[in-house]
């Protein structure tokens, strides 16, 4: 048989050849597919471009290119924010975000009742900038994601004046204003200098937020509806520039607004951002 070479070449193939084949693979085995390079699909290229902020209006534009200094310059004209990128830019290391609630809410429906998750959030730096957000979603992360985004897209700026003398930097709000609510009526009261926050809890947060330090609060109605308390003491604060104190009786000089100062530069199209 083995003259033949039946047998032999048969198993002469897996004792010769095999084992020759054998070490060569279990040298060049899955360890050196390292070498090699298995990118495909092992996470984003390009990560930071795709995180860059490309803006889509034309306020965005001016911010991104530096040629709107603060968020005063856009008050101003009463420009509408419609990217809360825009608020990042400016103030986006100062602003600190609170959670005031989260309530489930129902809808009934031909297929059966509908919850979703309401989230109140309030974004502030302290320094007289105040806003506030409302969003309900399905999941709990969601309406605060979107909660916080909102929040920033309405922050508004906040008067804050003297009470007496005007010595030192500006404590409190500059008149009596007043925010109304659902029932809930709040009215904001000028302070001496020391007196601190005379308020609730939920009113408190939102006014420690916008860079108020001295207060007197009164409230009216069904305050215990923490969402209606939110809206009243954001509306007050929001009516503190809304009335014209003798100092801000100067007159007025008026000035292009950026869409018109800067329209050649808004004319050109927009660099594409390249895609992978």
């Amino acid at each position: 048989m083995s003259d033949r070479g039946g047998f032999s070449r048969g198993f002469g193939r897996g004792g010769d050849r095999g084992g020759d084949r054998g070490g060569d693979r279990g040298g060049r085995g899955r360890g050196d597919r390292g070498g090699r390079g298995r990118g495909r699909g092992r996470g984003p290229r390009g990560g930071d471009e795709k995180d860059a902020w490309v803006p889509c209006t034309k306020l965005g534009r001016l911010v991104q290119q530096g040629k709107i200094k603060s968020l005063e310059h856009i008050y101003l004209f009463s420009l509408p924010i419609k990217e809360h990128q825009i608020v990042d830019h400016f103030i986006g290391a100062e602003l600190k975000d609170e959670v005031m609630k989260i309530c489930p809410v129902q809808k009934q429906t031909t297929a059966g009742c509908r919850m979703r998750f309401k989230a109140f959030v309030v974004v502030g730096d302290g320094n007289g900038h105040i806003g506030l957000g409302v969003k309900a979603c399905k999941e709990v992360a969601h309406s605060i994601q979107g909660s916080m985004i909102l929040a920033k897209l309405n922050v508004v700026p906040v008067r804050r004046g003297y009470w007496g003398s005007k010595l030192g930097a500006p404590h409190t709000v500059p008149c009596k204003v007043h925010g109304k609510c659902g029932s809930v009526h709040i009215r904001l009261i000028p302070a001496p200098r020391g007196t601190g926050i005379v308020a609730a809890a939920t009113p408190k947060k939102v006014l420690q937020m916008a860079g108020i330090e001295d207060v007197f609060t009164c409230s009216r109605g069904h305050s215990r509806t923490l969402g209606n308390s939110v809206k009243a003491c954001y509306q007050a604060l929001a009516r503190t520039y809304s009335f014209l104190s003798p100092e801000l009786w100067a007159e007025t000089r008026f000035a292009k607004p950026p869409a018109q100062e800067f329209t050649d530069l808004l004319a050109k199209p927009m660099k594409k951002r390249a895609e992978y």
